[in-house]
């Protein structure tokens, strides 16, 4: 059996894995979306989990944005208060800010200064960055102080000495697939090379942009804020039955197919396939490219996005099914909610003519479930 349960997360994400068997189904939840996802409906499926006697072998965070991390900060400090009936994860999957992206501390004290002197409504993505590196950390302590562990099923040649549980989870260090029974998951991203890029990035914009605060113009600002450098994802491939899902976070394309190649795969001509493929930062066209839909195809495309900050982009869905028609492949999208974009491209890409499909989140529920094999 394997399933993949699209929780309604609005402008973030939020999965859970189901696979096993019928008698005996196991679990694993992938983010937990922004602010009321939890409460709204990541809750309610929990606690359904809950009543069917289940707990979750992981709790995967992709990276710290808070439209990930905020649903999983919000179901620990339920866990905390002790009285909420909530299946407990057996371990907790997390890449910290300072293991993936400053591992000397020189990056988020700049950072921190930098909002502290700017007028931060002008940098609002920068905002968001800062407020991620406190609201992961607070994600770990909150694990720590329910003994949850951390990273425990990684393989050990990345531990710390001083804190065994605690990892930075790669593709150079995971190269095997980690299992939960019939589940297998396997680390696609980030590779330490791209860590490094991404640590170089934010170097770089913080020496561009830190004069831009002395001279107190909202447009430089504005400006300043568009180049924010993003944060790394655990992506993964996760596997059941003989069936597979690209869990892609908010992965750069360049940053996916490096790791899918350095994870081995990728075929003899630079491809792969999957069966369900979950649209990486909410389906934005600053995180991919024609070539990737060329190269990483799906028969089902899911996209957890209502529109806010413009996701999904046109010309993302665009590229989808015209790569799909150039190949003679019929796909389906799955789409939390309905958007602008999607209304768009019913209207210039007829369905029968680019033999695609539509299917949303009905309106109210908590989840739409995809099932990939018996």
């Amino acid at each position: 059996m394997f399933r993949l349960h699209v929780v309604q997360a609005e402008f973030g994400d939020c999965f859970v894995l189901e696979y096993g068997t019928a008698r005996q189904p196991r679990f694993t939840l992938i983010d937990g979306g922004p602010p009321h996802t939890f409460d709204d409906h990541l809750g309610p499926v929990l606690h359904e989990l809950a009543q069917r006697n289940r707990a979750l072998d992981a709790c995967i965070l992709s990276h710290v944005d808070n439209d990930h991390v905020i649903g999983l900060i919000d179901y620990f400090a339920e866990l905390q208060s002790g009285t909420n009936g909530l299946p407990r994860p057996k371990e907790l999957w997390h890449n910290s800010w300072g293991r993936a992206i400053d591992p000397d501390g020189a990056v988020a004290p700049r950072l921190k200064a930098l909002m502290t002197a700017s007028r931060t409504a002008a940098m609002p993505n920068a905002t968001n960055a800062t407020l991620g590196i406190d609201e992961g950390n607070a994600l770990r302590a909150k694990a720590s102080l329910l003994n949850v562990p951390i990273n425990r099923s990684v393989p050990a040649g990345d531990r710390l000495q001083s804190s065994p549980t605690v990892d930075l989870i790669t593709v150079d260090d995971v190269k095997q697939p980690i299992e939960f029974g019939n589940l297998s998951l396997r680390i696609v991203a980030p590779t330490r090379r791209n860590l490094e890029k991404l640590r170089d990035e934010w170097i770089a914009w913080l020496d561009k942009h830190e004069s831009n605060v002395a001279s107190d113009e909202p447009m430089t600002l504005a400006n300043s804020d568009q180049s924010v450098p993003n944060l790394s994802s655990i992506a993964l491939i996760a596997e059941a039955d003989g069936k597979t899902i690209l869990l892609t976070g908010d992965g750069r394309s360049d940053h996916l197919l490096d790791g899918l190649e350095m994870a081995g795969q990728l075929d003899n001509d630079g491809r792969c396939h999957v069966d369900v493929l979950k649209l990486a930062h909410h389906g934005s066209e600053l995180d991919v490219t024609p070539e990737f839909f060329e190269r990483i195809t799906a028969d089902t495309y899911v996209v957890s996005a209502n529109g806010r900050y413009g996701n999904p982009d046109y010309s993302t869905l665009t590229w989808i099914v015209e790569s799909a028609k150039a190949a003679k492949r019929k796909v389906a999208l799955v789409l939390t909610n309905h958007t602008p974009a999607d209304k768009k491209l019913q209207k210039k890409y007829a369905t029968t003519t680019y033999r695609y499909s539509l299917q949303y989140l009905p309106e109210g529920d908590h989840s739409l479930v995809l099932s990939l094999g018996n």
